[in-house]
């Protein structure tokens, strides 16, 4: 078991107890205090929404307690249907699982005349409350009193696609396949929601976090700027969310007891900023925001200006754990080439990654790099028909197979084929391009629906580079671990990333407090071994941060210099960390 793992990490924001509101009732009454306080007889209040709200109940809830004279809901105000279709078809395409990153933005989806007419109808009501809801409704009115931002959590959106709750924007698709809903999400919906976002965070009045229905909450925007600003100057702990899958193992569900209604647990998503949240705490309040909110209202400090300057409001790196402990092998895959994501799905940078072993059985393994002397045209013709159902791929027979152990670490560029086995509980580092996977094989099983999981077979052979056999491998992927410094009661190695890898590892051993630097650049941290450490700032510029076993955070660039020791039950014991950062030079 591991002791305390923080499944609700927050983000204290001390002083803040009256600027969050719970519950329709006080949102309603604050809202019109606010408004109240507006000078004018017609009171225009905007909610801005997030794609992957409760539409309907969200509306029909405000309306209750607002009670406007004059409601604007601005589906009424979109193009056609149809129209969207068209307009999204050359992003979304017809593939199953990739699209194209979109270049749209909110206003095209909205219909010009509509909305002057709307915005005329909106200047002609002289008094009274106005209230503007929906997607764009910051777009419709000449002059607002309120803005209110309805934000969503990533997460939370998919489980509501799951569960055919949620509509795409500006389309009516409750029934369509999930993982339609998400491409869609994905591509067009959350490039242009976000897009929107980030020019509107400076002027929130209001945001409202309605990630559990029936218990909504609403803080002031100016508190969650506060939150925020105070999040990018100390150590913290994105919100982990964790996903069963048809090869997921035990080791998560037995040591971070989980809940037991699903079998297994495959993934621990735990530092994706564009899925995971981050947690607020106003006084007794929890407050939810989508963590990539930080990365889009403070980049430079959270990223530092060298990794700002070359990924925008982008977060580039991703820590996950896949956990394959008496379960099955991952899916056969690679990642694509830098100028195939570019070219293919305007993606800027591609998924390197890496496999580190935090825990593994004695028969734990990894598939990687290619065999010698393989026939690579038999190799894609069995491929392909596998992929047929003529016959089952001979993984072995092509791709090598590596013994991993407990810390071995797995280097993974782009391009080299590659799958975790059975019985091994992997901290995967890596880039953050996010879905970008092309599956080559998957051992005939089916996905959690029941149905054949999507395999990308053309994708993945334009991908694979032939030349990273056994030998190349051996000498340029697996274990290159290097001892670069030491002292008193501590040991840094450099385990990675390859050369064609952009984010750079590296692993501390330490029984003393062991002195760390962010040198302007962001850095992700794991608890690789030991029960728990705590994280300071020599100057006393943050609380102190406790850290436990296989918890990853983040260190902000603006932190600087910071330390870490080994704390509670694991003083005096060994422990390690791994820690990733952009190579600023590279």
């Amino acid at each position: 078991m591991v002791k305390n793992f923080n499944r609700q990490p927050f983000v204290e924001v001390p002083g803040r107890e009256e600027a969050c509101f719970a519950g329709w009732e006080s949102i309603g009454t604050e809202i019109i205090r606010a408004l109240e306080m507006s000078p004018g007889t017609r009171k225009v209040i905007v909610v801005e929404t997030y794609q992957g709200v409760h539409y309907e109940a969200l509306l029909e809830s405000l309306v209750s307690v607002i009670r406007p004279g004059l409601v604007v809901d601005t589906r009424d105000l979109f193009r056609p249907e149809a129209a969207i279709r068209t307009l999204t078809w050359p992003d979304v395409t017809d593939d199953r699982v990739f699209g194209y990153m979109s270049r749209l933005n909110m206003s095209n989806f909205l219909d010009v005349k509509r909305l002057a007419d709307y915005a005329s109808v909106i200047s002609n009501y002289k008094r009274g409350i106005v209230l503007v809801f929906g997607y764009g409704a910051s777009l419709v009115p000449e002059e607002r009193d309120l803005l209110v931002y309805a934000d969503m959590a990533r997460w939370e959106i998919q489980q509501r696609m799951r569960r055919n709750e949620v509509s795409n924007l500006g389309i009516s698709n409750l029934d369509e396949h999930p993982e339609l809903k998400y491409k869609r999400g994905f591509f067009v919906d959350w490039r242009v929601c976000d897009r929107l976002k980030k020019r509107l965070m400076g002027e929130w009045d209001f945001v409202l976090d309605t990630n559990r229905p029936g218990a909504p909450l609403m803080a002031t925007g100016e508190a969650v700027r506060e939150g925020l600003n105070l999040a990018v100057r100390q150590p913290f702990s994105l919100v982990p969310f964790f996903d069963p899958g048809p090869w997921g193992g035990k080791w998560m569900k037995d040591r971070f007891e989980l809940e037991e209604g699903a079998d297994n647990y495959a993934w621990c998503f735990n530092c994706i900023p564009e899925e995971n949240s981050l947690l607020l705490r106003f006084g007794d309040h929890i407050f939810e925001i989508p963590s990539i909110n930080l990365v889009f209202y403070r980049p430079v400090e959270l990223l530092g200006h060298p990794v700002h300057a070359r990924f925008g409001t982008e977060f580039p790196i991703r820590f996950d754990f896949l956990d394959t402990m008496e379960g099955g092998n991952l899916s056969l895959q690679v990642h694509p080439l830098t100028e195939y994501i570019q070219e293919r799905f305007g993606m800027h940078y591609t998924q390197d990654e890496s496999y580190y072993l935090v825990e593994a059985k004695e028969d734990g393994s990894v598939y990687l790099g290619l065999r010698e002397g393989i026939d690579p045209d038999r190799m894609v013709r069995e491929l392909r028909e596998s992929e047929a159902g003529e016959v089952e791929f001979d993984v072995e027979k092509y791709i090598e197979k590596w013994p991993a152990a407990k810390h071995d670490h797995f280097l993974i560029p782009a391009g080299t084929i590659h799958c975790s086995g059975r019985n091994g509980m992997v901290l995967e580092i890596s880039a953050t391009p996010y879905i970008f996977t092309f599956k080559l094989y998957d051992w005939g099983r089916k996905g959690m629906d029941g149905k054949p999981r999507p395999i990308n077979l053309e994708h993945g052979i334009r991908n694979i580079q032939w030349e990273r056999n056994t030998r190349w491998t051996r000498e340029n992927l697996v274990n290159r671990i290097e001892k670069i410094a030491e002292g008193d009661g501590w040991t840094e190695e450099r385990t990675g990333l390859h050369e064609r890898e952009f984010i750079e590892t590296r692993r501390h051993w330490f029984t003393r407090k062991v002195t760390h630097h962010t040198f302007g650049g962001v850095n992700v941290m794991n608890l690789v071994e030991g029960e728990e450490v705590v994280v300071e700032s020599p100057t006393n510029a943050f609380e102190p941060f406790v850290v436990r076993y296989a918890e990853t955070f983040i260190v902000p660039a603006s932190v600087g210099e910071y330390t870490i020791r080994p704390h509670g039950d694991s003083e005096g014991k060994k422990c390690a960390t791994i820690k990733a950062f952009v190579r600023v030079n590279a």
